[in-house]
């Protein structure tokens, strides 16, 4: 198999899969990504980022012809990405989970279009999608969300398939998580900054092996995590609403001491004052953020 390892060549696409007790699985991934990947005219390296696995990923990754490189202690999933970004020789970078749960064979479609864009997703939006309905449902008020605070169309916000330039994600390298919100993160930022992004439909199998996914605290952390990002890129999507909101109570509260108590009391000016500030901090924060980011990414 040729993984595209060329000493002192830039290659054209780096593979990066992240990796944690996934010996079951990890042979079958590779080989899927090896024969979708040998059907192109690209130069390619497939690296496999063991992080801390309690299994026999390693022993695995060392008999598949891959770059290993490995955690000594489980880091995070965002954590391997980046170990992989970093040690990446590509332009472009190709990110896939390592449970079998995606399929190689939409790997061209995904090659073609990120020839004229930044990022492109692989959108768990096809005929057969595996996937519990706790989990769709999580995931369906995360993107709507998302989709509200981003002014962007969503089909699937953090999809572990994914091809995006090299130079673009290193950009938020300081914002990206160590976590499974890595790809939220990435996500938000590139809608946010204006990035092109795409979206192609794939199916989704049923995951080989045990979920490390924990539904109700990783949709929290997921939530915050949207919250914070918008924070980064467009405060004025969360500020200016909750400023609204506030202004309303200041105007109902107002009308009431008139026309009721005939008298402005505290309560009323504590509603004004906090509408007041809340825009306030709302626009100093956007002007930030466009001074950072606003320009030509």
């Amino acid at each position: 198999m040729n993984t595209g390892v060329i000493d002192a060549v830039k290659l054209d696409l780096s593979v990066v899969i992240p990796a944690y007790n996934e010996e079951s699985s990890l042979e079958r991934v590779v080989a899927g990504l090896g024969e979708s990947l040998a059907s192109t005219t690209r130069s390619w390296e497939i690296i496999v980022v063991d992080d801390g696995s309690r299994d026999t990923t390693a022993e695995v990754a060392r008999t598949l012809g891959v770059r290993l490189i490995e955690h000594p202690s489980n880091r995070g999933y965002g954590a391997s990405l980046k170990t992989g970004i970093r040690a990446a020789t590509g332009d472009r970078i190709l990110i896939c989970d390592g449970d079998g749960t995606y399929p190689p064979e939409s790997i061209p479609a995904l090659l073609e279009a990120s020839e004229t864009h930044d990022m492109v997703v692989a959108a768990r939006t096809g005929p057969r999608v595996s996937m519990g309905l706790p989990r769709r449902i999580a995931k369906a008020i995360l993107r709507r969300l998302a989709i509200y605070l981003s002014e962007s169309p969503i089909p699937d916000l953090n999809s572990g398939l994914r091809i995006f330039r090299r130079d673009a994600v290193m950009t938020y390298f300081p914002i990206l998580p160590s976590g499974f919100s890595f790809t939220t993160t990435i996500t938000m930022a590139m809608l946010c900054t204006e990035r092109k992004v795409a979206w192609i439909p794939i199916n989704f199998a049923k995951r080989t092996g045990r979920s490390k996914i924990r539904p109700v605290r990783d949709t929290l952390n997921f939530l915050i995590l949207i919250m914070r990002t918008i924070l980064y890129f467009n405060p004025l999507r969360i500020f200016l609403p909750v400023s609204l909101v506030a202004g309303a109570f200041f105007t109902v509260s107002l009308v009431y001491d008139i026309w009721v108590l005939q008298n402005l009391t505290e309560k009323t000016l504590i509603f004004l004052f906090g509408a007041a500030q809340l825009l306030a901090i709302g626009v100093l924060a956007d002007l930030i953020s466009k001074r950072l980011y606003g320009g030509e990414p």
